[in-house]
């Protein structure tokens, strides 16, 4: 405990000389920071607080020896007797010596290791009693081969240790005293300052020893790399010294053999007059002499020479030149649309009214077009039709799963393997600037840490600013207006808001089955007759057996699971054929239970709405409309309402508003007001395994309940949609087309919609609209009223 000096007694303490009186079994104590010394050990200590210095200065006055202790944190300006390790080391003071700017150095020798019994007050430095530690001396086996494992390991790490001295290696080498030589390896061989603190504090030799020893081992591991990665880097660095020395010598030798660098200046002026011959923009072809005189001084065994020519050659091989005019004729651009589709009158009347603008303003910027439907209704060829109308180079890149925005903008330059975008790469794929492009799934794309792939778009698809686009790659404006870009999407919530907002939304619609069976007829039975290797006559297909595979065999909005199933067909056949059973057959709908199996879709409808509390909904999907079944069941119970069937919460939100409506219009069901009460409702939507949501089921949902508790089943050629309110209106909702093109797939008759629906029927095919009755809702009682009413009533 340190103590101020005016506060001392002087009787019995010092005198005016400034000597204090220790105790005989008392010692100075000198804290140091970040320094153990061991016994036997010579070591400099530079001090420089007050304490410290009038520690020193009594020890070497009365020629006593001071105690050296480790300070257990080096941050404590003014350590306590907690501040302090309770071993250290007895040590004399050889020399003491005052420094110029005034530091103070004592040169210490190591005695005798010792413990702190307690701190003694009243001074103005740290003095304690102390028990001094007494050395083993012992000189068994297990010591002995403990020894020599140390200095062996000791030896290889002085090896590793820079500028070590031979009196060092020496000292290892001659001690013959087990603690001495623990003391000076843990001392040598930089060990961290609490490993050394721990062998300091360690009596027993065994344990010394063995400590000293595995930390040694974990040393010497440390050099051993270190030393190999020195001399795999030195290694590298001469290999490459080596290798640019070579080709200095080869270029010497090749410019006086007369044969400099003439491959190089060959593919130079092959790339200049390439480049001249590109009809680059003024700022374009300055880039690229520019990077080519860099290529001229570059060898072409670096590699950044092989960077600057992949950046030259896709300057010289992307389009730059004016596209040639469209040749678009009206009559011919209808002719190949209803060549290459059946059906879709409103997208081919778009269509052709986008060519008209065209031809009329071709230096127009037209809308970009957004083909919007369920999978395999013909998006990606009707681009292909539109190529084809406008006598351009189609191409096509797809978006799918794109999640980084490099995909579209490209890399830059600094990065090894860099690329252009997926835009360029199709143009340059096309050969012209003047091509169609259809950007294929452009709603699935997918933002990441890599940046946002819409966000990129916003500037292709902008036909105001498109026309000075730049490629991270390139580096470079490129002009875009002159493309003509179609996009594809599956559905439209995908698509954000202002990318969406760029793009002119065409709606294709499912097909009919009339329609699916003349695409079958027209297209897709010869496109399978030949994709499998026959010919026209070896197999032939009845109206029937198409019907058949079109209603018991799929059940799709578009056509590429019926060509798939008539693919299996043409399959089946051609074995035939090649085994040499058969040379002609005519496939019919007999014929397909033994090649395709049994038929794989019911009529739903008839098996499973014959009982009461059963109603038919219309549903939407991204691959088009569906119908889906509510059932509802009832138990003895409290009155809960219980949902299954994976519904989302708007959905269950609907569930519990058609039941309330049913509450409150009993009296006019004729439904007993204590029966809700006495029961629980169960409410169940079956394939319980596919998530739904959405609010168009409160119909289909009141009319279920309804029909429940009035206990007279709904009719089982009847389907309904629309969202319902608290005041029993019917609401009107989206995807009706989808909606009732399912509903005829299905077989069914009659289709409920809410009343302010009505003008969609306008986008409804005009064959559904003559095969389905359609009867409007204003509320939910004419729902019950029309889905209950038995065939024949009035």
């Amino acid at each position: 405990m340190r103590s101020d000096r005016s506060e001392l007694p002087r009787e019995g303490r010092g005198g005016s000389s400034g000597i204090f009186v220790i105790p005989d079994d008392a010692m100075v104590i000198v804290p140091i920071r970040n320094v153990v010394l061991f016994p036997g050990m010579i070591l400099p200590l530079t001090i420089g607080r007050e304490q410290s210095i009038l520690a020193a200065q009594q020890a070497v006055k009365t020629e006593r020896p001071v105690g050296i202790l480790l300070q257990r944190d080096a941050e404590v300006e003014v350590p306590g007797p907690d501040d302090l390790c309770l071993v250290g080391t007895v040590a004399n003071i050889l020399r003491y010596v005052t420094m110029p700017d005034n530091t103070h150095v004592i040169v210490c020798q190591g005695l005798q290791r010792f413990r702190v019994a307690e701190y003694l007050t009243g001074y103005p430095f740290p003095v304690a009693r102390i028990g001094r530690i007494d050395e083993p001396e012992l000189a068994d086996s297990q010591i002995e081969a403990r020894m020599i494992q140390l200095r062996e390991r000791a030896l290889e790490v002085l090896q590793y240790l820079p500028q070590t001295s031979q009196e060092l290696v020496g000292a290892v080498k001659s001690i013959a005293q087990a603690g001495a030589l623990a003391d000076l390896v843990a001392s040598v061989s930089e060990l961290k300052l609490p490993d050394r603190q721990r062998v300091l504090e360690t009596v027993d030799l065994t344990r010394r020893l063995d400590f000293v020893l595995d930390c040694l081992l974990g040393r010497l591991e440390v050099l051993r790399l270190s030393r190999e990665l020195d001399e795999r880097t030195k290694a590298s660095i001469d290999h490459r010294q080596r290798e640019y020395l070579l080709r200095e010598q080869m270029k010497s030798i090749q410019k006086e053999l007369g044969e400099g660098e003439a491959g190089n200046s060959i593919e130079v002026e092959a790339l200049r007059k390439a480049i001249a011959d590109a009809q680059m923009p003024d700022e374009v072809a300055a880039q690229a002499n520019k990077e080519l005189k860099r290529l001229e001084r570059m060898a072409d065994g670096s590699a950044e020479y092989s960077m600057v020519r992949a950046y030259l050659d896709w300057l010289v091989e992307l389009p730059w030149k004016e596209p040639e005019p469209d040749r678009i004729e009206i009559a011919e651009a209808r002719r190949i649309l209803d060549a290459d589709h059946f059906g879709l009158a409103q997208v081919k009347k778009r269509i052709v009214e986008f060519l008209a603008v065209r031809k009329l303003n071709p230096g127009g910027h037209g809308p970009i077009l957004c083909f919007v439907g369920p999978p395999g209704v013909g998006k990606t060829s009707l681009g292909q039709s539109i190529a084809r109308a406008l006598g351009r180079k189609f191409v096509r890149a797809s978006l799918g799963g794109c999640h980084d925005e490099a995909e579209i903008r490209g890399h830059r330059r600094t990065y090894i393997g860099a690329l252009p975008g997926n835009i360029i790469q199709a143009i340059r794929k096309a050969g012209s600037r003047g091509c169609v492009m259809m950007l294929d799934e452009i709603d699935k794309l997918g933002a990441s840490i890599q940046g946002d792939p819409s966000a990129a778009l916003l500037e292709v698809l902008d036909p105001e600013q498109n026309d000075s686009f730049r490629d991270n790659y390139l580096a470079l404006p490129y002009d875009l207006s002159r493309m003509l870009f179609i996009t594809t999407a599956n559905v439209l919530d995908n698509i954000p808001g202002p990318l969406r907002d760029r793009m002119e939304i065409i709606q294709l619609p499912g097909y009919t089955q009339e329609e699916k069976l003349e695409i079958a007829r027209r297209y897709l039975v010869k496109r399978q007759i030949s994709q499998n290797g026959l010919h026209d006559g070896q197999i032939e297909f009845s109206s029937a057996a198409l019907q058949a595979i079109i209603r018991d065999y799929t059940r799709e909005a578009g056509v590429r699971s019926l060509e798939r199933e008539i693919g299996a067909v043409c399959r089946r056949v051609a074995v035939e054929i090649a085994e040499g059973t058969r040379q002609v057959m005519q496939v019919d709908e007999v014929d397909l239970a033994a090649i395709l199996g049994p038929g794989k879709y019911d009529n739903e409808v008839a098996l499973r709405t014959g009982l009461a509390g059963v109603a038919t909904g219309l549903a939407w999907t991204p691959v088009g409309g569906d119908i889906l079944f509510v059932e509802a069941s009832r138990t003895g119970g409290d009155g809960r309402l219980i949902l299954t069937g994976q519904l989302g919460d708007v959905m269950k939100e609907s569930a519990q508003a058609a039941l309330t409506l049913v509450k409150t219009r009993a009296a006019s069901l004729g439904i007993d007001a204590g029966s809700f009460e006495k029961s629980n409702v169960h409410v169940h939507v079956p394939a319980g395994a596919i998530p739904k949501d959405g609010p168009s089921a409160g119909v289909a949902i009141f009319v279920a309940l309804a029909s429940l508790f009035v206990d007279r089943p709904v009719r089982n050629d009847t389907a309904m949609t629309g969202e319902i309110s608290l005041r029993g209106l019917v609401l009107p909702v989206g995807g009706i087309k989808d909606k009732v093109l399912a509903a005829m797939r299905a077989g069914i008759a009659r289709v409920l919609l809410p009343a302010r629906n009505r003008r969609d029927l306008e986008e409804v095919p005009r064959e559904a609209r003559e095969r389905l009755e359609f009867i409007f809702l204003e509320n939910v009682d004419d729902a019950v009223c029309q889905a209950m009413r038995q065939q024949g009533e009035a």
